[in-house]
């Protein structure tokens, strides 16, 4: 896998179109001046979370005694229902509560589960576990992923009044069709590294 796939394959998973209506409602009684502020926080801590598993994860499912053909099994699945999400979304509601919109947040629900969520910390693993030799490679990938979804979140308020809901509901599905591919090919990978071991 190279650094333009991994970093479109982690981008996807972020869903950072998917996540403006989310990050909009839950910051909707913030002052808009103080909104970003928000925004960058969260990000970077969505961030060192997905750094910490890029670079320890795999010491994580060692000790849990987890396979790499059951990581790319569990990747390709978690990938595959994230996709169908994207091309059948429901309501956006079941991710924030009335708590959530009371206060300013940290960490949950923005960071996590939004940007570093179970998919997203899946797939670093993966990448990490399958390709060590590549951790570099994987670290820049992460960083042109999240600073791509760090420029539309941040821009999220804009692109919303721009684009509309209809036209950002679009791409996210689109962004769904080409990740359920993606999520066959794990699928598939892991099945046949089961297989030959």
């Amino acid at each position: 896998m190279t650094i333009y796939s991994a970093a479109i394959m982690l981008f996807l998973v972020m869903d950072p179109f998917g996540n403006i209506p989310i990050f909009l409602s839950v910051l909707s009684h913030i002052n808009p001046e103080h909104r970003w502020k928000i925004i960058v926080r969260e990000l970077i801590f969505a961030l060192i979370i997905l750094i910490f598993f890029l670079f320890f994860g795999k010491y994580v499912l060692a000790g849990m005694h987890i396979t790499e053909p059951a990581l790319g099994i569990a990747g390709g699945t978690i990938l595959f229902l994230i996709a169908i999400k994207m091309i059948f979304p429901a309501s956006s509601s079941s991710f924030v509560n009335d708590d959530d919109k009371g206060g300013d947040p940290l960490i949950v629900p923005l960071a996590v589960p939004m940007v570093a969520g179970p998919s997203s910390m899946t797939m670093v693993i993966l990448l990490s576990t399958q390709y060590p030799e590549h951790q570099l490679r994987w670290m820049a990938a992460l960083l042109i992923s999240w600073s791509l979804g760090f420029i539309i979140l941040i821009l999220s308020d804009k692109l919303s009044k721009i684009a509309g809901k209809r036209t950002l509901k679009a791409i996210e599905r689109l962004m769904g069709m080409i990740l359920t591919t993606m999520a066959v090919q794990m699928l598939l990978t892991g099945i046949k590294t089961f297989m030959a071991s």
